[in-house]
């Protein structure tokens, strides 16, 4: 192909299109900030929290510098640590182990199921029982609310209540989606969520929040949040981290939920056309009963027999990006290997691990460029 007549690449994820519809309000949002300087802690933090409360239903929202934060400050409330095993899924972004790890505990890691990519109750069962076989003591369950459905947290809190664990849902990427009627934020002790950029609901930095019902649990992250203090900075009566929100990112965030609900229906919109227009060459991601998603990613799987790298150049060949989530669960990862796996493996996201590849994503994907992207992958199937 001639080098002028190269497609426009598509936008994978378009934050700039986003940008453009917020115009003017993001601008003042940043100036109240650049004009009060109170870059700590502003009064914009807990506008966003009653915010947050509000949209997800949650009681108490105690925000945060990320997801991996979010995670680790719910599982140092706990007082989790050596000796205790969490239990995760193996396929997602290594944040849900890497906070496991870093409190002392043992991430434990378990299957996912063909059809969510979520995670497989009966190989959490599984888990549990090779926890014990460890010496290891089961304290916890991590499901993953995955590429932005929702996990099946009836099921997943069935086996917590009869083994004795709490739930922390991370819903780094199901934000906003809803199972059963509920938004995420309202499962388990607490649901952790990430606003890193690319997520659904995204700041311009990292930046994450916590969600629970358990007032003396929000109390005590708070305290976490902030080197642990008590009465006062000098008065710390727990180990903590610095893991606040910066108030810049608190005010971009209020702005961007403002629309969120209108970019959720436009991510939907997104996927009914992908699932029309490739639901007969490729496997098309599938909504569980009761479940929404918020579309963090839209992954597929391809034809057995098709080399991914070849379809991901055929596309890229025409201006249309994307990308594997994830290429390695994460007991393949160097770092994670040496922890331990669910009685009778993980052979689902192993396969995965194999298939998938993601297509570009986001409210701003107009009809004429996802037919684009539709054309682009048939025709890679084809050829």
């Amino acid at each position: 192909m001639n080098q002028h007549l190269r497609p426009e690449p598509v936008p994978f994820i378009d934050i700039a299109s986003q940008r453009r519809r917020l115009g003017k309000t993001l601008d003042e949002a940043v100036a109240k900030v650049l004009a009060h300087c109170q870059f700590i802690n502003g009064p914009e933090v807990a506008e966003l929290e009653a915010a947050l409360a509000k949209f997800s239903g949650a009681r108490h929202v105690v925000t945060c510098a990320s997801g991996t934060d979010a995670l680790l400050m719910v599982l140092m409330a706990k007082g989790v640590g050596e000796g205790d095993a969490v239990l995760c899924p193996t396929f997602t972004f290594c944040a849900t182990g890497e906070a496991v790890a870093l409190t002392g505990a043992t991430p434990v890691f378990v299957d996912v199921e063909e059809q969510t990519f979520n995670i497989d109750v009966h190989s959490l069962r599984r888990g549990i029982a090779s926890a014990r076989q460890r010496g290891l003591k089961p304290v916890a369950v991590i499901p993953v609310d995955l590429f932005g459905q929702s996990a099946d947290h009836d099921a997943v809190a069935g086996v917590a209540a009869e083994e004795g664990l709490f739930v922390l849902d991370d819903a780094a990427q199901g934000f906003g989606a809803s199972y059963k009627g509920r938004r995420l934020g309202t499962f388990g002790l607490a649901t952790a969520t990430s606003f890193f950029p690319a997520k659904p609901l995204g700041c311009f930095g990292d930046g994450g929040a916590i969600f629970t019902d358990d007032a003396n649990l929000a109390e005590t992250l708070r305290s976490i949040r902030v080197h642990g203090q008590g009465s006062d900075k000098y008065d710390n009566v727990r180990i903590g981290l610095t893991a606040r929100l910066d108030t810049m990112q608190a005010a971009i965030l209020i702005e961007k939920l403002k629309i969120f609900e209108d970019e959720i229906a436009a991510r939907n919109r997104v996927a009914e056309r992908y699932a029309r227009g490739l639901g007969n060459v490729v496997t098309v991601p599938r909504l569980a009963e009761g479940c929404t998603s918020v579309w963090a990613q839209y992954t597929i799987r391809l034809p057995r027999g098709t080399n991914r790298d070849e379809f991901a150049a055929a596309l890229k060949a025409q201006g249309v990006p994307t990308a594997i989530y994830y290429p390695k669960s994460m007991h393949q990862q160097q770092a994670y290997r040496g922890f331990p796996v669910a009685e009778g493996g993980v052979p689902v996201s192993e396969r995965l691990s194999e298939d998938v590849i993601s297509l570009p994503m986001h409210a701003y994907l107009d009809e004429a460029t996802q037919a684009r992207i539709i054309e682009a992958v048939r025709g890679a199937i084809a050829g």
